[in-house]
């Protein structure tokens, strides 16, 4: 590539989100998943950091007495979805309220509160 010339097709796909593997099918399943499913969610890879918090999450939520259940969203594209770039989030009622750390039970249920009135 040029300094200041025309970018590959390879290089152009490699800065995406998902690597290139952006088409219109793969945006509207992850738009739909973002509206559906559990009203709280966390975003993460999987990794110990996004399973604290969600242990946190199901926590608070049987401290405050509500649903306990809890979808726990690994794929990128969905992820990327909510403008997240730095996990563990955590969504409730389909709006991003923490990105990039691991929160306490305690603070999930001040979040809880805030979020739900």
């Amino acid at each position: 590539m040029a300094l200041f010339g025309k970018k590959d097709k390879d290089e152009k796909n490699a800065s995406c989100c998902c690597g290139g593997n952006c088409d219109a099918e793969s945006m509207a399943k992850a738009a739909k998943a973002k509206t559906e499913g559990a009203a709280v969610k966390v975003l993460g890879s999987g990794c110990a950091k996004c399973n604290q918090l969600e242990a946190a999450t199901k926590a608070a939520l049987e401290q405050l007495g509500m649903d306990t259940t809890i979808d726990h969203v690994t794929d990128f594209a969905q992820i990327a979805a909510y403008g997240v770039m730095t996990t563990p989030a955590l969504v409730v009622d389909g709006k991003v309220v923490s990105y990039g750390k691991v929160l306490r039970t305690d603070e999930v249920v001040k979040i809880l509160q805030q979020a739900r009135g």
